[in-house]
């Protein structure tokens, strides 16, 4: 694969970038605590992606006339077992999203409650760390929207997602900060290209989180988990492929 950001690199990159972006600041530049955070690799990377370009700011969206005539799908097409399979068969009517962790009200929301709840639509562009990008229309329940409907409590400070696909018979979760949490392009996507996600795509919900690449999009969401630490889920850095792979924990692009 090509493209791949790990941890390794951006702590090259943050030492040339770090010169760069320090020799305008230099009251940031005296700061020893924040330089200490600048060469800590994804925090490097968070840091300098927020010098550039404003963590709020929003992805560019596209027009309609701009999709790409076809989406890949890669990874697992199909996550199979006895129970997703028994969900494709009703086509989802008895699925639920298990909203749990960190807030005062756990909930299992059916695809028609998330449906109720305000949706967004965004035309957007999919950049893949194997090198290719398609732009495709998302439409979906914004999740954080969701956690306030569950209270989610102050000490979360992360969202883990917990899906259906696995990999080396491990379960494939991801993460968000909760900055990322709360951010209006991060939405829980139950159509794509005005139709249901299919099942290649990620059937029945999948995450899109715009200013991340690729691997942080998530298919097939069984459940979200507000919690206080990554440290206890997998091997602790936010993702199977972060953990697998080196793959960076924040991701921005």
């Amino acid at each position: 694969m090509t493209g791949i950001i790990t941890r390794r690199a951006l702590v090259a990159g943050a030492a040339s970038g770090a010169g760069l972006l320090l020799s305008g600041c230099d009251k940031l530049a005296e700061n020893e605590t924040f330089r200490g955070i600048l060469y800590q690799a994804d925090d490097a990377h968070r840091v300098l992606q927020t010098a550039l370009t404003p963590r709020s700011a929003l992805a560019t969206e596209f027009r309609p006339d701009q999709m790409s005539p076809i989406f890949r799908a890669n990874g697992t097409l199909n996550p199979g077992g006895a129970v997703y399979g028994q969900h494709v068969a009703e086509k989802f009517a008895n699925w639920r999203l298990d909203v749990s962790g960190l807030v005062n009200t756990p909930m299992k929301l059916s695809l028609a409650q998330l449906r109720a709840m305000p949706q967004r639509t965004q035309i957007t562009r999919h950049d893949c760390v194997e090198g290719w990008s398609a732009i495709g229309k998302w439409h979906g329940a914004m999740l954080g929207d969701i956690m306030k409907a569950a209270g989610i409590k102050s000490s979360a400070r992360y969202v883990i997602f917990h899906c259906a696909d696995l990999y080396n018979g491990k379960n494939y979760y991801e993460s968000l900060d909760m900055f990322d949490v709360f951010h209006p392009q991060t939405i829980l996507a139950w159509q794509m290209n005005d139709a249901l996600v299919t099942v290649p795509h990620g059937a029945p919900l999948r995450l899109r989180a715009e200013r991340h690449l690729g691997y942080k999009q998530a298919k097939y969401v069984m459940g979200v988990e507000a919690v206080a630490t990554l440290g206890n889920h997998g091997l602790g850095q936010g993702g199977y492929w972060e953990d697998n792979v080196d793959y960076d924990t924040y991701a921005g692009i």
